[in-house]
């Protein structure tokens, strides 16, 4: 594997993002194959069971009241969604990452042309229905194309 010199802050900057979106992509893998691997009633159950004491102490605790919600009502269908949205997510962002770790110019254009392909889903998706969470990735996913177009106008020439 290359080793990686840093120039300036904004490199480092780009390297931090990106192997930050590999940690994700991989994330994305685990859960999108656990969702394969799990029935709805079983993910029910286990989420019951993580945020039982939190309910038992707080019962309007926001965070614990909405994932019991959520696993409450997602179905076969839902999970399967989720499960080939989150492995496609997964595997495309790790191929990336790992080509730009290996500094494969084609690579640069490519995760730009993915994020932003991402963040127009996201802001359909903050559209339809705000989160923090949603807003705080879309604006990540923006500066990592920034910073991205940087690098590879810089390793162009």
């Amino acid at each position: 594997m290359a080793v990686i010199k840093v120039h300036d802050r904004w490199e480092q900057l780009f390297w931090i993002g990106i192997i930050l979106k590999g940690l994700n992509g991989l994330l994305e893998l685990i859960g999108g194959g656990l969702l394969l691997l799990v029935n709805p009633e079983h993910l029910h159950r286990w989420v019951v069971a993580l945020t039982q004491s939190e309910l038992n102490e707080d019962p309007n605790d926001v965070i614990a009241s909405f994932l019991v919600h959520s696993s409450d009502s997602i179905t076969g269908h839902a999970m399967l969604f989720s499960a080939i949205y989150l492995l496609a997510h997964g595997i495309v962002k790790v191929v990336l990452v790992g080509a730009v770790l290996k500094n494969k110019l084609w690579a640069y254009p490519w995760m730009i042309v993915v994020l932003l392909v991402f963040i127009g889903y996201q802001l359909y998706q903050i559209a339809l229905q705000a989160s923090v969470g949603m807003i705080a990735l879309t604006i990540f996913d923006a500066f990592i194309v920034a910073l991205t177009w940087r690098e590879y106008r810089m390793k162009k020439g």
